[in-house]
This record gives C-alpha cells, structure tokens and sequence, in this order.
C-alpha cells in the first residue's frame, strides 16, 4: 500500500561543500601584528641556528632570537619593532629577508601558532644564586660554607642591581614625563 502511493524517485543532492577542490586560504598577517618578527629566507640548507646568529650577531645585545620553519626558512624575533625595521634595511650576503606580511605561507601559520613564543626577545637579568643558596641551606638544617666577605660581595652586588634598576626606571619615567635629563 505503502508503495503504491509513492513515487520512486530518485534524487542525487549535490554536496555544500567541494573538499575534493579545497584551498586553504592565505593567512593574512598585518604589519602591526608582528612588527618585531622577519623572515629570514633563501639560505643554504647546511645553515645552523649559530650560522644565523652570526649574520645578526650586531643584534644580539638588543635582543635577537630565532625560530625556525623548514631546512631553509626561520623567524628572526627582534626586540622591537625599531630594531626589525633596521635589519630590514640591511643587506646580507647569505641570507635574504623580508618583513612577515610578505612572508610564505608557512612562516606566517608558524607566526601564528607560535604567537606566545613570538614575544620580542629580551635580555636575561642577572641572576643571584643567593636566594636559592638560602632556601636549600634552610631547607637541610645544614651551615654554610660560604665566608662573610663572600656573603657581602653577593650583598653589595644584588643592592648594586636594584640601584640600577630603579635609576633605569626613573630614567624611563622621566623621558615619558618630558623631564630634563641633564639635571640628574
């Protein structure tokens, strides 16, 4: 009864979607969303992290990192978009570089997924091994060995760091406050 009263028909839908024929499309990186980031390009294959550094070695104290994409592609994480725009501007013989706009498809998807790594490099601060001597010596009930002038060399030099530290920031607060260097 049933298939009396229907018509067998029989109906091809076509798919929504065409995966067969898919392209990923282009990831769109502006130039102010990684400003501090170039890609490094076109260098030979045996090339090392130390042979990259070498070419931006005047970098390195500014702060200069690299990351890599494939055998012939990296990322060069400067410190500030002032100091990317100066590499820029250089010429290597070795090496070519561009800004991240312009770079390959699969620099800009590393950018992108690296992004939290891709924060401009810093420079480590120096460190004390005080505070970690103080704790584990603390922490075992033991002495220490270390002599009283060592203990106030160690001193002098963590009061030496925060000094430093705090003329740098009043340094920095006086420039974006506009106040006259030259009366310090």
């Amino acid at each position: 009864m049933l298939s009396g009263t229907m018509k067998n028909r029989e109906s091809i839908q076509e798919p929504r979607f065409d995966y067969y024929n898919h392209e990923v499309s282009d990831i769109d990186l502006s130039d102010c969303e990684f400003p501090h980031v170039i890609e490094i390009y076109d260098f030979p294959q045996e090339f090392r992290t130390e042979d990259l550094l070498r070419v931006f070695c005047s970098y390195q104290k500014k702060g200069f990192d690299i990351k890599w994409v494939d055998d012939t592609h990296a990322l060069g994480v400067f410190s500030s978009p002032i100091t990317a725009r100066d590499a820029l501007g250089s010429k290597h013989t070795m090496v070519k570089i561009r800004p991240l706009s312009q770079a390959t498809r699969a620099a800009k998807a590393k950018a992108r997924a690296y992004a939290e790594f891709l924060q401009p490099a810093k420079e480590r601060p120096e460190t004390s091994a005080a505070l970690a001597r103080r704790l584990v010596i603390s922490a075992l009930g033991v002495r220490s060995k270390q002599s009283k002038t060592e203990r106030e060399a160690e001193l002098k030099k963590l009061q030496e760091a925060r000094e430093r530290k705090r003329l740098e920031a009043k340094q920095r607060e006086d420039v974006w406050e506009g106040r006259d260097q030259s009366a310090v």
